[in-house]
């Protein structure tokens, strides 16, 4: 009997540990705002994700990265993670009041998008495509800069060209033949008006053009964002965009396309949000994923300091590095 009674003690405590590892599983609803440019990734990292944890229920928001940050800072919209494609967004949206720290994950370029049936898609190259852009009866466009970093990085990409290509006055000329209707929300709603005909060049992402099959020119590291050994070279372009505050506005400055993503402070359900976030910046989880899909990912991932490295959950400690 003793012995019996013993076995019968042993296993009611091995059930009892396996339903408290159960337990402590993540579970329910979890709430993402991102870039769009992050979508086709994500929404591979999604699949995996639910895999691994089936209890969990993850639902993204796409859209411009200043829009996302802004349904946390202004329209107080419940969320757990938010990643954006230019992680000055979170620095200046986010960080103190609604996030504490903001890792740097994966990097990108600049491209200019177009189709086989593009107006002169058979003439187009690195070293006149800005003359393509300025003739009547070509369409193109880009993101609106105030909702989207893509977008503001296609103005900042045409600022750096007037001086690379020593054209004066090629921004103001290049504008002016691109009215307003042409500046969409986000930068991958352009890729529809690209597929149907509606458009004939937009600024894209690189990893955006390689996920959706497009044809793109690649311009010279001296004025595509995407080397950060330009970085001084790229600060001498600028854009105005609107603030924190209705009314307000702030410059920005360029600098090499780097994406950065920050757990909400008051998250409704951070257990599930870390869980997602060491799923992310694992090199054989999301990052992997990232590499596969046309976005170079930085292994490790990057704060710019060791105090906010102390700051992050336990998990992803060891998934980062200290770099500026």
């Amino acid at each position: 009997m003793r012995t019996t009674g013993f076995i019968m003690i042993a296993f009611i405590a091995s059930a009892c540990l396996f339903a408290g590892a159960a337990e402590a599983e993540p579970q329910g609803k979890l709430t993402m705002f991102h870039a769009g440019s992050l979508t086709v990734p994500f929404a591979a990292m999604e699949k995996a994700f639910e895999a691994k944890y089936p209890g969990v229920d993850l639902q993204r928001e796409p859209s411009g990265s200043s829009k996302a940050a802004r349904k946390v800072s202004d329209l107080k919209k419940p969320c757990d993670i938010m990643a954006s494609a230019d992680y000055k967004v979170i620095d200046k949206l986010l960080i103190p009041n609604y996030a504490n720290w903001n890792i740097r994950f994966a990097t990108n370029q600049l491209v200019l998008c177009h189709t086989d049936k593009s107006k002169y898609a058979k003439e187009i190259s690195a070293d006149n495509w800005y003359k393509i852009l300025e003739r009547k009866g070509v369409v193109w466009g880009h993101s609106d800069p105030n909702l989207d970093p893509c977008g503001y990085r296609s103005l900042m990409v045409i600022q750096l060209a007037e001086k690379h290509y020593k054209t004066p006055g090629l921004y103001d000329k290049l504008l002016a033949n691109r009215p307003m209707e042409n500046v969409r929300p986000k930068s991958v709603e352009l890729v529809s008006l690209l597929q149907t005909g509606n458009m004939d060049y937009a600024w894209e992402y690189l990893s955006v053009a390689v996920q959706h099959g497009l044809r793109y020119v690649m311009l010279p590291d001296q004025i595509n964002l995407g080397n950060y050994k330009y970085d001084n070279l790229y600060a001498e372009a600028e854009v105005r965009v609107t603030g924190k505050k209705p009314g307000t506005f702030m410059n920005i400055r360029g600098k090499s396309c780097t994406y950065g993503v920050t757990l909400l402070k008051d998250a409704p359900n951070p257990d599930a949000a870390l869980a997602f976030l060491a799923y992310m910046l694992d090199p054989e989880g999301g990052l992997k994923v990232l590499k596969d899909m046309g976005q170079p990912p930085f292994v490790p991932c990057r704060v710019p300091t060791a105090a906010m490295k102390a700051t992050l959950p336990t998990p992803l400690q060891s998934l980062v590095e200290v770099k500026n």
